[in-house]
């Protein structure tokens, strides 16, 4: 490691960025017990899909018409990705921006474009939140512009953000190893084991808060 960030670093010996390769490592990792069915793994997937069909549906409304999928996909591919990285040797692609928005700025763009051409009046009247003073108004207009503006901004780095850094605490303690004494290595080795736990349930809840933003974005456009 030439510094700090490079365990993040896209690239390979051959100078060529084949641990992208790890977002489609997941095909083959995942077990054939699932596409039998009946299968424990199969009744697991099934009810969380299930339970979040349920959240985005309050979320957006009636009118989601299974727009529910779009949100439940985008779970799957944040979670997956978040659980590989935390394996050995396998590259965190959520840890990059590029994927991070990649994955925002498409969705908020295509939210946009559409509550802009079919309810447009529905729009304009989100910029000026209910009960506001007339001297304020202006002012209210220009926060909440810039807010939606830089809503797939903030999606994209609380995502990559918080993957880079347990990423990196996890890094930073494991090369103090080599150099400390066999009861400190035990006391190492127990934190690792905890920071690992708390990196799986941040992998979780972040990816459940990507999903569920973009959720409440799209509730808002129609």
């Amino acid at each position: 490691m030439t510094n700090l960030f490079s365990s993040f670093d896209p690239s390979t010996n051959l100078n060529m960025s084949l641990n992208w390769l790890s977002m489609i490592l997941g095909l083959m990792l995942i077990s054939p017990l699932f596409w039998i069915i009946p299968s424990r793994l199969n009744f697991i997937w099934i009810k969380i899909i299930f339970s979040l069909h349920k959240e985005f549906k309050t979320l957006i409304g009636p009118s989601s018409r299974g727009s529910t999928l779009i949100f439940i996909s985008l779970f799957s591919l944040i979670i997956f990705n978040n659980f590989l990285g935390l394996f050995p040797y396998i590259f965190t692609s959520t840890s990059h921006l590029s994927m991070t928005l990649a994955l925002a700025l498409p969705l908020w763009l295509s939210f946009m474009i559409f509550g802009w051409f079919n309810n447009t009046i529905h729009m304009f009247a989100h910029l000026v939140p209910q009960g506001t003073p007339t001297i304020l108004m202006p002012f209210m207009v220009c926060i909440e512009t810039i807010s939606n503006i830089i809503r797939p901004g903030t999606l994209a780095v609380r995502l990559s953000a918080n993957m880079i850094a347990g990423h990196l605490l996890l890094t930073l303690l494991g090369n103090t190893g080599t150099s400390l004494s066999l009861i400190f290595i035990n006391f190492l080795i127990i934190t690792q084991i905890l920071l690992l736990v708390l990196e799986s349930a941040v992998a979780i809840i972040q990816s459940y808060v990507f999903a569920i933003l973009s959720s409440l974005y799209s509730s808002e456009v129609i």
